[in-house]
C-alpha cells in the first residue's frame, strides 16, 4: 500500500488546499476574477482527491475474503482513476467552462492586490506539499530510474498521483498570476478569462495522464522485468530444476502480486523431493521479493521444444 511518506504527501495537499480553496473564493468574490474562480475550484477538487486517496488506501487494506480471494488492493488503483475523473470533469472542465463564459460575457476587473496575494500565499503552500509529494516520489523511484521511466514502472498511483496534482496546482498558480497580471496591465479582461481556460486545459492534461497510469494498473499489470528476470535467474541456479515455462506475475496491489509459473524438474526425483524443491524455490522467493504473497509452481513436463535457457534470462 502507500508508504507512509506517501500518506504525508496527501496530508499535506489536503491541509494546504483546504486553507487555499477558502481564500481564493474570497479573493475571487472581492476581485472578480474568473482565474481566481478556477483556482478555488481546482483546491477544492484537489481537496476531496486527497481524501478519495486515503479512501483507496484504507479500503485496499481490508482482508481477503470469499467474495474477493485476493484481497481488495485493487481499490487503491479504482480511487486513482476516480481522482483523475474528477480532475478532469471537475477541475478542468469547470474551469474552462468559466474561462469561455467570462469571454463571451467579460466582467469588470477589480482590485488585483487581493488576488496577489491569495497567490503569493498558495505559492508558499503549494511549494511545500510538492516537496513533500516530491520527496515521497524519490524515495519510492530509487537512483536509478528517470522521472517519467518511475511513474511507468511504479505500482503505487500514491506516489505520483498527489506529485502530478501539486505541479498542476504550481502551474496553475503560475497561470493565474501572469493572466491576472497582464489582465490589468493591458485593462483586458479577456486575458484573464484566457488565463482560465489554460488552467483548466493544464488540469486536463493532468487528469488524462493520470488515466493512463491508473487504466494500466485497473486492467492488470505484471512485476517489474528485473524482477521477472531475477526469477528465471534463481530457477537456473537451482539444481533440482531443469527449466521453467514464462512465468506470469499479477499485481493486486503495490505489495501484493500473484506469480504462476510452470517447473519441469530434473528426472529421478520423487515427489517428496519435489515437494521439497517447490518449498525451498518458493521460500528463496518470497524472502527475496516479499510482495509475492500467492505463488502457484505447477511441475510438469515442458514439451519437446527447449524454452530459452533460464541462465541466459
Amino acid at each position: 500500500m502507500a508508504a507512509p511518506s506517501h500518506k504525508t504527501a496527501i496530508y499535506a495537499a489536503i491541509a494546504a488546499n483546504a486553507l487555499i480553496c477558502v481564500t481564493k473564493f474570497i479573493a475571487a468574490a472581492l476581485t472578480g476574477s474568473s482565474a481566481m474562480i478556477a483556482e478555488g475550484i481546482h483546491s477544492l477538487v484537489d481537496s476531496g482527491n486527497g481524501c478519495l486517496l486515503l479512501l483507496g488506501i484504507r479500503l485496499s487494506k481490508r482482508p481477503a475474503d470469499d467474495n474477493h480471494p485476493f484481497g481488495y488492493g485493487p481499490e487503491l488503483y479504482f480511487w486513482t482513476l476516480i481522482v483523475a475523473i474528477l480532475i478532469f470533469g471537475v477541475g478542468g472542465g469547470v474551469s474552462v467552462y468559466e474561462g469561455v463564459k467570462h469571454v463571451i460575457h467579460p466582467g469588470e476587473l477589480g482590485n488585483p492586490l487581493p488576488n496577489y496575494i491569495v497567490l503569493g500565499l498558495s505559492a508558499v503552500f503549494e511549494c511545500v506539499a510538492w516537496w513533500l509529494a516530491w520527496t515521497g516520489f524519490q524515495k519510492a523511484k530509487g537512483k536509478t530510474d528517470s522521472v517519467w521511466e518511475a511513474i511507468r514502472k511504479s505500482k503505487d498511483p500514491t506516489a505520483f498521483a498527489v506529485l502530478f496534482e501539486d505541479t498542476a496546482a504550481l502551474l496553475g498558480l503560475i497561470v493565474a498570476a501572469i493572466g491576472i497580471f497582464l489582465a490589468h496591465l493591458f485593462e483586458e479582461p479577456l486575458i484573464d478569462a484566457s488565463a482560465t481556460i489554460l488552467i483548466g486545459v493544464i488540469l486536463a492534461g493532468v487528469a488524462l495522464l493520470l488515466m493512463r497510469e491508473a487504466r494500466g494498473l485497473l486492467i492488470g499489470e505484471g512485476a517489474a522485468p528485473e524482477i521477472v528476470e531475477r526469477i528465471k535467474q534463481m530457477a537456473g541456479e537451482r539444481e533440482s530444476i531443469a527449466r521453467i515455462g514464462r512465468p506470469m506475475t499479477l499485481h493486486f496491489s503495490p505489495d501484493h502480486v500473484l506469480l504462476a509459473l510452470n517447473v519441469e524438474f530434473v528426472d529421478g526425483l520423487d515427489s517428496d523431493e519435489i515437494e521439497a524443491a517447490v518449498d525451498r524455490f518458493e521460500a528463496a522467493i518470497t524472502a527475496e521479493f516479499p510482495q509475492f504473497r500467492h505463488i502457484y509452481l505447477e511441475s510438469e513436463r515442458l514439451g519437446p521444444q527447449p524454452s530459452k535457457p533460464i541462465s541466459e534470462g
